[in-house]
């Protein structure tokens, strides 16, 4: 089918329910370790805890991506049914989830976020590949990145915003400030509107041949064989882009589980309280624990607003690649190889950083994070079958959420242990790996890849 060449606020329509999604992702990725520290989880039990996320979506994203290519309703379309239900689910887990009572709870509404997050960003990843034509998509995956960028800022400054307004950091033992239930109830509600606002302006093309569609909807098929023929059939430049991914992503997943810890303990000196530590039965003890739980807190919503900035350098990266992009074509390989290793430097130069020079750490990380969100998926769109656009985006997940799953069931730990007990050592790590992500560029070699060609 030929596709004709959208402008700029089209593709900006299609693309903005990821500021949604992102919202979701920022809280979680922000302060959900807060929340569990909060409850009285130890900083090494928190790896684990965020298991639920990598696990949801192994098992969401491809089921997703399978259906949706099979989905078809002359109304909404083939991706969009799927962003709304996953955004109604999210704003209610959004919501919720800071007024867990103990660590069990919240670890389970960190299941039900994550999976219901998974249910809406698959399907929009593949609709950049649906709508737009080969010259384009590169564009198109920026234009989110941008999108994304805005979301990862914002959000992850709303426990300080409302901080600033009045709203109190301080809380009983055990329980939520109330700076967090705000602001998680703020990205609920931006989670479903900004959803809402992309099914309602953004239409779908209808496939091609309809009764070829029809036949292959209804063909007697297996699932799971599906999945597994077609993980046997991954193009070459998807598997040597699972090399990348998987450094990437272990690098962020161990910025998202372990930087509250590392960072209020090495870099502002207040670490979350242990409550075994004090008598709550005196006093004096428990006000001391009240002042240094309230001073964690605080330090915590500056790690959160510090982590934001990542948000805002990718947007800028993004909005340079947007400019770009627009007009020429680039080296995507490369491109991505420069901005990982950025990251990386500023995931190392956490150990000698004072709180003010934090943001600029995150500066460097946000340059990689930018590039992670569009150079991948650019090159991935490239190399596959349009007809599998969703099952492949949904299988190329799994060289996300794999390393996620092999950091928290023990390997950020037990890595970041040969380096010493100290909760820095985490981000150490992070860096070494984004690093060892950018020089694995060099394994691209397919030019359609690296750059499109156009015929």
């Amino acid at each position: 089918m030929k596709k004709r060449t959208l402008g700029f606020w089209e593709i900006w329509n299609m693309s903005f329910g990821f500021l949604g999604i992102q919202f979701g992702f920022a809280l979680q990725g922000g302060f959900m370790s807060r929340i569990f520290q909060t409850l009285g989880a130890g900083k090494d039990d928190i790896p684990l805890l965020w298991i639920a996320a990598p696990l949801t979506g192994l098992l969401v994203q491809p089921i997703i991506g399978y259906f949706s290519d099979r989905t078809w309703h002359p109304r909404w379309g083939r991706r969009r049914p799927y962003f709304l239900i996953g955004a109604i689910l999210s704003s209610l887990a959004l919501f919720f989830v800071p007024y867990s009572s103990v660590i069990w709870m919240a670890a389970g509404f960190l299941w039900i976020l994550d999976a219901s997050i998974n249910v809406s960003m698959e399907p929009f990843r593949a609709l950049v590949a649906d709508k737009l034509n080969e010259s384009q998509r590169t564009y198109g995956f920026v234009v989110q990145t941008l999108i994304i960028g805005i979301g990862t800022w914002v959000a992850s400054n709303l426990p300080w915003l409302v901080s600033q307004m009045g709203v109190s950091d301080s809380a009983d033992v055990g329980v939520v400030p109330n700076s967090v239930k705000v602001a998680f109830a703020i990205g609920a509600f931006v989670f479903l509107l900004s959803i809402l606002y992309t099914v309602f302006t953004t239409s779908e093309y209808p496939p091609e041949d309809m009764e070829e569609f029809e036949r292959e909807r209804k063909k007697k098929s297996s699932f799971v064989s599906d999945i597994i023929n077609n993980v046997g059939n991954m193009p070459r430049t998807m598997k040597r882009l699972g090399v990348i991914q998987f450094f990437s992503w272990f690098a962020f997943f161990t910025m998202w589980s372990l930087a509250n810890p590392a960072l209020t303990e090495h870099v502002f000196k207040t670490p979350a309280p242990d409550k075994m530590e004090y008598n709550m039965s005196i006093q004096e003890e428990k006000e001391a624990f009240d002042i240094a739980n309230t001073s964690f807190q605080k330090a915590s919503n500056e790690v959160g607003s510090a982590m934001g900035v990542y948000g805002l350098s990718s947007m800028a990266f993004a909005l340079l690649l947007v400019l770009y992009t627009s007009k020429r074509r680039i080296n995507r390989k490369f491109v991505h190889m420069a901005a990982l290793i950025t990251g990386g430097v500023g995931f190392l130069l956490m150990n000698i950083v004072t709180p003010e020079q934090l943001k600029y750490c995150f500066i460097l990380i946000g340059v990689s994070w930018g590039s992670i969100l569009s150079m991948p998926y650019a090159m991935l769109s490239s190399s596959v079958d349009e007809k599998k656009m969703g099952m492949f985006m949904g299988l190329f997940n799994m060289f996300i959420v794999i390393p996620q799953i092999i950091a928290a069931v023990g390997g950020v730990n037990f890595i970041s242990g040969l380096l010493g007990d100290e909760a820095i050592n985490a981000m150490t790590v992070a860096g070494i790996s984004l690093i060892i992500a950018g020089i694995s560029n060099l394994l691209i070699t397919n030019k359609s890849a690296i750059t499109y060609q156009p015929s």
